[in-house]
Protein backbone atom coordinates (compact mmCIF):
# COMPACT_ATOMS: atom_id res chain seq x y z
CA UNK A 1 0.00 0.00 0.00
CA UNK A 2 1.19 3.42 -0.93
CA UNK A 3 3.29 5.09 2.36
CA UNK A 4 1.02 7.96 3.96
CA UNK A 5 -2.52 6.51 2.67
CA UNK A 6 -5.10 5.74 5.56
CA UNK A 7 -6.73 2.76 5.03
CA UNK A 8 -9.01 1.00 6.40
CA UNK A 9 -11.74 -1.85 6.04
CA UNK A 10 -15.77 -1.19 5.96
CA UNK A 11 -18.66 -3.01 4.84
CA UNK A 12 -21.13 -2.29 1.95
CA UNK A 13 -25.08 -2.74 1.89
CA UNK A 14 -24.61 -2.97 -2.26
CA UNK A 15 -22.06 -3.63 -4.93
CA UNK A 16 -24.06 -2.93 -8.56
CA UNK A 17 -25.31 0.50 -8.48
CA UNK A 18 -27.82 2.39 -11.08
CA UNK A 19 -25.64 4.87 -12.87
CA UNK A 20 -26.95 8.22 -14.93
CA UNK A 21 -23.94 7.76 -17.09
CA UNK A 22 -24.54 7.65 -20.54
CA UNK A 23 -24.66 4.01 -22.41
CA UNK A 24 -24.24 2.80 -19.17
CA UNK A 25 -26.97 0.97 -16.80
CA UNK A 26 -25.10 -0.02 -13.67
CA UNK A 27 -21.27 0.84 -12.37
CA UNK A 28 -18.94 -0.76 -9.30
CA UNK A 29 -16.86 1.06 -7.25
CA UNK A 30 -14.75 -1.68 -4.77
CA UNK A 31 -12.85 1.28 -3.11
CA UNK A 32 -13.99 4.64 -1.90
CA UNK A 33 -11.41 6.86 -2.25
CA UNK A 34 -8.30 6.46 -4.08
CA UNK A 35 -4.63 6.38 -3.88
CA UNK A 36 -3.80 7.74 -7.26
CA UNK A 37 -4.11 10.97 -5.73
CA UNK A 38 -5.04 12.75 -9.21
CA UNK A 39 -4.80 16.72 -8.75
CA UNK A 40 -7.58 17.02 -11.05
CA UNK A 41 -10.08 14.14 -9.88
CA UNK A 42 -13.71 15.25 -10.20
CA UNK A 43 -14.66 12.14 -7.90
CA UNK A 44 -13.02 14.15 -4.76
CA UNK A 45 -16.46 15.15 -4.33
CA UNK A 46 -16.49 11.51 -2.55
CA UNK A 47 -14.55 13.14 0.42
CA UNK A 48 -17.69 14.53 1.58
CA UNK A 49 -19.97 11.12 2.00
CA UNK A 50 -17.03 9.88 4.14
CA UNK A 51 -15.82 11.14 7.81
CA UNK A 52 -12.55 11.30 6.59
CA UNK A 53 -10.26 14.35 7.43
CA UNK A 54 -7.43 13.16 5.23
CA UNK A 55 -7.46 14.87 1.87
CA UNK A 56 -8.23 13.32 -1.30
CA UNK A 57 -5.55 10.81 -2.11
CA UNK A 58 -4.72 9.93 1.31
CA UNK A 59 -7.65 8.29 2.21
CA UNK A 60 -8.84 4.25 1.00
CA UNK A 61 -11.95 2.20 2.23
CA UNK A 62 -11.99 -1.26 1.36
CA UNK A 63 -15.42 -2.70 0.60
CA UNK A 64 -14.36 -5.79 2.04
CA UNK A 65 -18.07 -7.70 1.73
CA UNK A 66 -17.79 -6.02 -1.80
CA UNK A 67 -18.24 -9.50 -3.18
CA UNK A 68 -20.85 -10.92 -1.08
CA UNK A 69 -22.82 -7.89 -2.10
CA UNK A 70 -22.71 -8.50 -5.34
CA UNK A 71 -23.57 -11.87 -5.31
CA UNK A 72 -26.77 -10.88 -3.92
CA UNK A 73 -27.75 -8.59 -6.51
CA UNK A 74 -26.67 -10.91 -9.49
CA UNK A 75 -28.95 -13.32 -8.30
CA UNK A 76 -31.49 -12.07 -6.74
CA UNK A 77 -34.90 -11.44 -7.91
CA UNK A 78 -34.64 -9.40 -10.85
CA UNK A 79 -31.46 -10.65 -13.12
CA UNK A 80 -29.57 -7.30 -13.97
CA UNK A 81 -28.65 -6.76 -17.50
CA UNK A 82 -26.87 -4.22 -19.73
CA UNK A 83 -23.53 -2.34 -19.76
CA UNK A 84 -21.67 -1.68 -16.38
CA UNK A 85 -18.50 0.57 -15.90
CA UNK A 86 -16.07 -0.37 -13.66
CA UNK A 87 -14.56 2.56 -11.53
CA UNK A 88 -16.57 6.02 -11.53
CA UNK A 89 -15.45 7.66 -8.52
CA UNK A 90 -12.10 5.32 -7.36
CA UNK A 91 -9.75 3.12 -9.65
CA UNK A 92 -10.85 0.18 -9.41
CA UNK A 93 -6.92 -1.12 -10.08
CA UNK A 94 -5.10 1.30 -7.95
CA UNK A 95 -2.40 -0.20 -5.35
CA UNK A 96 -5.03 -1.58 -3.13
CA UNK A 97 -5.94 -4.25 -5.18
CA UNK A 98 -2.83 -6.06 -5.47
CA UNK A 99 -3.87 -6.99 -2.25
CA UNK A 100 -7.32 -6.97 -1.69
CA UNK A 101 -8.04 -8.17 -4.67
CA UNK A 102 -11.98 -7.23 -4.82
CA UNK A 103 -11.85 -6.16 -9.03
CA UNK A 104 -10.42 -9.24 -9.64
CA UNK A 105 -13.04 -11.60 -7.43
CA UNK A 106 -16.02 -9.60 -8.97
CA UNK A 107 -14.89 -9.81 -12.54
CA UNK A 108 -14.70 -13.62 -12.21
CA UNK A 109 -18.05 -13.69 -11.06
CA UNK A 110 -19.37 -11.44 -13.63
CA UNK A 111 -17.80 -13.82 -16.22
CA UNK A 112 -19.74 -16.65 -14.59
CA UNK A 113 -22.65 -14.39 -14.68
CA UNK A 114 -22.48 -13.70 -18.41
CA UNK A 115 -25.64 -11.16 -18.26
CA UNK A 116 -23.56 -7.69 -18.25
CA UNK A 117 -21.24 -6.32 -20.72
CA UNK A 118 -18.08 -4.76 -18.97
CA UNK A 119 -15.95 -1.91 -19.43
CA UNK A 120 -13.54 -0.52 -17.24
CA UNK A 121 -11.89 3.11 -16.73
CA UNK A 122 -8.10 2.46 -14.97
CA UNK A 123 -5.09 4.51 -14.53
CA UNK A 124 -3.15 1.23 -13.67
CA UNK A 125 -1.23 -1.06 -15.52
CA UNK A 126 -2.16 -4.07 -13.16
CA UNK A 127 -5.37 -4.59 -15.31
CA UNK A 128 -3.11 -6.84 -17.46
CA UNK A 129 -2.98 -9.34 -14.28
CA UNK A 130 -7.00 -10.26 -15.19
CA UNK A 131 -6.24 -10.58 -19.46
CA UNK A 132 -7.47 -14.25 -18.68
CA UNK A 133 -10.81 -13.26 -16.48
CA UNK A 134 -11.17 -10.22 -19.07
CA UNK A 135 -11.31 -12.71 -21.96
CA UNK A 136 -13.99 -14.94 -20.52
CA UNK A 137 -16.78 -12.42 -20.23
CA UNK A 138 -19.27 -11.49 -22.44
CA UNK A 139 -18.07 -8.38 -23.54
CA UNK A 140 -15.43 -6.67 -22.39
CA UNK A 141 -13.39 -3.18 -23.43
CA UNK A 142 -10.63 -1.09 -21.53
CA UNK A 143 -10.48 2.53 -21.44
CA UNK A 144 -7.00 3.63 -20.12
CA UNK A 145 -6.71 7.49 -19.04
CA UNK A 146 -3.53 8.97 -20.35
CA UNK A 147 -3.28 12.95 -19.86
CA UNK A 148 0.50 13.03 -21.14
CA UNK A 149 3.75 11.18 -22.06
CA UNK A 150 5.39 13.96 -20.25
CA UNK A 151 6.87 11.70 -17.01
CA UNK A 152 7.35 14.59 -15.04
CA UNK A 153 4.32 16.54 -15.67
CA UNK A 154 2.56 12.78 -14.90
CA UNK A 155 4.51 12.29 -11.89
CA UNK A 156 3.01 16.12 -10.67
CA UNK A 157 -0.52 15.47 -11.28
CA UNK A 158 -1.13 11.94 -10.85
CA UNK A 159 1.07 10.86 -8.38
CA UNK A 160 0.02 7.55 -7.45
CA UNK A 161 -1.03 6.31 -11.25
CA UNK A 162 1.15 4.20 -13.13
CA UNK A 163 3.48 6.00 -15.50
CA UNK A 164 2.07 7.03 -18.80
CA UNK A 165 5.13 4.21 -20.57
CA UNK A 166 3.10 1.53 -18.39
CA UNK A 167 -0.41 2.06 -19.21
CA UNK A 168 0.84 2.14 -22.92
CA UNK A 169 2.83 -1.42 -22.35
CA UNK A 170 -0.20 -2.80 -21.00
CA UNK A 171 -2.97 -1.29 -23.28
CA UNK A 172 -0.51 -3.37 -25.86
CA UNK A 173 -0.72 -6.88 -24.36
CA UNK A 174 -4.74 -6.16 -23.89
CA UNK A 175 -4.96 -5.44 -27.41
CA UNK A 176 -2.76 -8.80 -28.38
CA UNK A 177 -5.02 -10.11 -25.98
CA UNK A 178 -8.41 -9.40 -28.45
CA UNK A 179 -9.55 -7.19 -25.93
CA UNK A 180 -10.74 -3.49 -27.47
CA UNK A 181 -8.76 -0.70 -25.62
CA UNK A 182 -9.71 3.02 -25.85
CA UNK A 183 -8.42 6.11 -24.43
CA UNK A 184 -9.98 8.93 -22.29
CA UNK A 185 -7.59 12.10 -22.51
CA UNK A 186 -9.02 13.83 -19.60
CA UNK A 187 -8.87 16.44 -18.18
CA UNK A 188 -6.51 18.63 -20.42
CA UNK A 189 -4.81 21.15 -18.57
CA UNK A 190 -4.30 24.84 -19.35
CA UNK A 191 -0.73 24.98 -20.91
CA UNK A 192 0.47 21.47 -20.01
CA UNK A 193 -1.59 18.96 -21.92
CA UNK A 194 -3.49 20.72 -24.44
CA UNK A 195 -0.55 22.38 -26.45
CA UNK A 196 0.07 21.28 -29.87
CA UNK A 197 2.91 19.55 -29.22
CA UNK A 198 1.50 17.87 -25.96
CA UNK A 199 -1.31 16.54 -27.73
CA UNK A 200 0.23 15.80 -31.18
CA UNK A 201 3.12 13.48 -28.93
CA UNK A 202 0.24 11.59 -26.82
CA UNK A 203 -2.19 10.84 -30.03
CA UNK A 204 0.71 10.15 -31.82
CA UNK A 205 1.92 7.25 -29.08
CA UNK A 206 -1.96 6.08 -28.82
CA UNK A 207 -1.70 5.64 -32.52
CA UNK A 208 1.75 3.71 -32.43
CA UNK A 209 0.16 1.53 -29.23
CA UNK A 210 -2.18 0.00 -31.49
CA UNK A 211 -5.32 2.28 -30.32
CA UNK A 212 -7.53 3.94 -32.64
CA UNK A 213 -10.27 5.67 -30.32
CA UNK A 214 -9.98 8.27 -28.05
CA UNK A 215 -12.42 10.52 -26.13
CA UNK A 216 -11.15 13.94 -24.56
CA UNK A 217 -12.90 16.29 -21.43
CA UNK A 218 -11.90 19.45 -20.15
CA UNK A 219 -11.13 20.51 -17.23
CA UNK A 220 -14.24 20.49 -14.53
CA UNK A 221 -13.39 23.50 -12.62
CA UNK A 222 -14.79 22.13 -9.30
CA UNK A 223 -13.64 24.70 -6.50
CA UNK A 224 -11.43 21.99 -4.71
CA UNK A 225 -10.12 20.41 -7.72
CA UNK A 226 -9.19 24.43 -8.92
CA UNK A 227 -7.76 25.09 -5.45
CA UNK A 228 -5.30 21.95 -5.90
CA UNK A 229 -4.58 22.60 -9.56
CA UNK A 230 -3.47 26.33 -8.19
CA UNK A 231 -1.34 25.53 -5.83
CA UNK A 232 0.42 23.03 -8.25
CA UNK A 233 0.96 25.55 -11.18
CA UNK A 234 2.20 28.21 -8.56
CA UNK A 235 4.91 25.61 -7.24
CA UNK A 236 5.38 23.46 -10.36
CA UNK A 237 4.55 24.81 -13.68
CA UNK A 238 5.01 28.60 -12.73
CA UNK A 239 5.10 29.77 -16.83
CA UNK A 240 1.77 28.43 -17.36
CA UNK A 241 -0.31 29.57 -15.05
CA UNK A 242 -1.72 32.25 -16.91
CA UNK A 243 -2.98 29.81 -19.42
CA UNK A 244 -5.01 27.87 -15.99
CA UNK A 245 -6.48 31.63 -15.48
CA UNK A 246 -7.33 31.99 -18.76
CA UNK A 247 -9.34 28.59 -18.78
CA UNK A 248 -11.04 29.53 -15.94
CA UNK A 249 -11.76 32.91 -16.55
CA UNK A 250 -13.72 32.11 -20.17
CA UNK A 251 -14.17 28.18 -20.32
CA UNK A 252 -16.50 28.65 -23.65
CA UNK A 253 -13.66 29.90 -25.73
CA UNK A 254 -11.07 27.61 -24.19
CA UNK A 255 -12.88 24.36 -25.15
CA UNK A 256 -13.86 25.53 -28.19
CA UNK A 257 -10.30 25.78 -28.96
CA UNK A 258 -8.98 22.97 -27.44
CA UNK A 259 -11.68 20.60 -28.87
CA UNK A 260 -10.85 21.92 -32.55
CA UNK A 261 -7.30 21.72 -32.11
CA UNK A 262 -8.26 18.14 -30.52
CA UNK A 263 -10.12 16.30 -33.28
CA UNK A 264 -7.53 18.29 -35.91
CA UNK A 265 -4.64 16.16 -34.54
CA UNK A 266 -6.73 13.43 -34.08
CA UNK A 267 -7.01 13.29 -37.71
CA UNK A 268 -3.98 13.85 -38.91
CA UNK A 269 -3.07 10.43 -36.35
CA UNK A 270 -5.50 8.73 -37.93
CA UNK A 271 -7.75 8.24 -34.85
CA UNK A 272 -11.47 8.32 -34.11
Amino acid sequence: MPPGVVTREILCKSALTRTKITGFQYCINPYTGCAHACLYCYASFMCRFTDHREKWGRFLDVKINFCEALARQLYGRTRPEGRVLVGTVTDAYQPAESVYKLTRASLEMLADYQLLDVHILTKSALVQRDIPILRRLRSCQVGFTITTVDSGIARVIEPGASAPSLRFEAARELIKAGIPVWVFVAPLLPGLTDTEESLTSLLKAVYQAGIRKVHMDNLNPYPAVVRRLKSAYRRYFSGAFKELESCLYYPELYRNRTESRFRRICQLTGLS
